[in-house]
């Protein structure tokens, strides 16, 4: 074996029904004593028992989708002109990237509190929209210094927005089996993931109550996102990021559509990380196992239901090939992008 891992430093804290508490105990750690809490309206339920906990000096609730650069400038100048010496972010992955991206500029550290399974919370990836383009960025400033996780936090979540947000987790275990920076660690702890996202998502689906469920997703969530900070964004991500910076698509929707299309484009070249995915599903072929578990969870389906116009398949060609990484397992061209986009745009069955 030859390779290079680096694993990020961070601390987690996994606190059923107890993030208030929790939170408190990681902004005294890092000797935070001006805090500004991002949670946005949506979120202000979750959010309150944690404020009533902490030094909170700025609540800020503009959070956008994408994290457009008019939105972070204003929740950087916001934090400057308070003063603030630390950053509590509640919500899910665009309030986390709302946080990085202030701490991206500032260095304040970051206490994460998910309350979706988007896994941005354990990334050093950052990611900021101009106009029509997202551009993403790795940073060792923007990696939260603390995660906690408090499945009670879980229990409200939409079942539509539970199977999308898990999905998504899942497209970065798939991703870290071929990504740019893809090693044997990032392998066994991608699998890992599949196997308990594929065990919690249709408990949760099943019940959305349920704790033992969304913990299990949860911890799936977590493995998914660490395996992924380290192998980097491959095929999926640059898709679907390109995507939803030029159409303004809701993030973990568009992640569960283009997942299996991605899937099946690579797998045929990636034997050993397709036998690990098969594994991990307990399926002969991984493609049929993402399927059985897609059908038992009702997934979206197609693009097209999100708002993409048929015809931004030939505009987001151009840059989606691009960003795709020299390394992916199959060789990409413009004719097989765009049957995998025109697919994905329709919905079509996967062969």
């Amino acid at each position: 074996m030859q390779f290079t891992h680096a694993t990020l430093p961070q601390r987690v804290v996994f606190a059923a029904g107890e993030s208030p508490a929790a939170v408190a105990a990681e902004v005294e750690a890092l000797d935070g004593s001006k805090v500004m809490l991002i949670a946005s309206d949506r979120e202000k339920e979750l959010a309150d028992p944690i404020a009533k906990e902490i030094p909170v000096v700025l609540r800020h609730e503009e959070v956008v989708m994408h994290v457009p650069v008019e939105v972070a400038g204003r929740a950087l100048r916001t934090a400057v002109d308070a003063g603030v010496d630390i950053l509590v972010s509640v919500g899910g992955g665009s309030t986390t990237g709302l946080a990085k991206a202030v701490a991206l500029t500032t260095g304040l550290p970051i206490v994460a509190v998910p309350t979706t399974y988007a896994g941005s919370e354990a990334t050093n990836v950052w990611g900021l929209t101009e106009g029509e383009t997202k551009t993403t960025g790795v940073d060792d400033k923007v990696l939260p210094a603390s995660v906690v996780y408090d499945a009670g936090l879980l229990t409200s979540l939409p079942g539509e927005m539970t199977v999308a947000s898990g999905l998504n987790a899942m497209a970065h275990c798939v991703d870290s089996m071929w990504g740019p920076r893809a090693d044997p660690i990032d392998r066994a702890l991608a699998q890992e993931g599949i196997r308990a996202l594929a065990t919690g998502l249709p408990a949760v689906a099943d019940d959305s109550t349920g704790v033992e469920g969304i913990e299990q997703t949860l911890y799936g969530a977590y493995l998914a996102a660490v395996a992924f900070a380290s192998a980097g964004s491959g095929m999926h991500h640059k898709i679907c990021h390109v995507l939803g910076g030029m159409f303004n698509l809701p993030h973990a929707q568009t992640h569960a559509v283009v997942l299996p299309y991605v899937l099946a484009f690579n797998a045929p070249h990636a034997p050993e990380a397709e036998a690990r995915i098969a594994q991990a599903f307990d399926a002969r072929r991984a493609g049929a196992g993402l399927a059985a578990l897609r059908e038992v969870l009702d997934a979206p389906r197609a693009l097209r239901d999100y708002g993409m116009p048929e015809d931004g398949i030939a505009k987001a060609l151009g840059p989606i090939t691009k960003a795709i990484p020299d390394n992916n397992p199959a060789p990409v061209t413009d004719e097989n992008l765009t049957a995998l986009l025109k697919a994905a745009w329709a919905g079509d069955p996967i062969n």
